[in-house]
């Protein structure tokens, strides 16, 4: 199973893609939201993990050109970011993103285990 983990803090990066590839996942890894459009279109990953706060293109940007992308718009998206006012939380999951998770209440296992619930659940 392929995750494409866009996320632009190195260190989280490196810590969920460790976490990642020891839950058995293949990971790719996008620092931008150009980037991520770009790999997302290239690999057409099974799950895309993303962050809002992003260079280039902001995370609500690459979500909703992914839903505009008849060859992408299935592919399921979990946001995981800083951002958790409620109305950045309903603006995500309205452009399709099928959770939304805040990084700092949520501990990277239990990030994992949800990852693991939905590609599970997508199969």
């Amino acid at each position: 199973m392929k995750i494409l983990l866009v996320e632009d803090e190195e260190i989280l990066a490196d810590v969920m893609q460790e976490k990642l590839v020891e839950a058995k996942f293949t990971v790719d890894l996008a620092t931008d939201g150009e980037m991520a459009l770009q790999k997302a279109a290239h690999s057409h990953p099974d799950l895309i993990m993303l962050d809002l706060l992003l260079p280039k293109k902001d995370g609500f940007e690459v979500l909703r050109e992914l839903k505009a992308d008849a060859k992408l718009k299935n592919i399921p998206v979990v946001v995981l970011s800083n951002l958790g006012q409620d109305e950045e939380i309903k603006k995500a999951l309205q452009l399709g993103a099928v959770d939304y998770m805040v990084k700092t209440q949520h501990p990277i296992n239990e990030v994992i285990e949800k990852v693991k619930a939905l590609i599970l659940k997508g199969k």
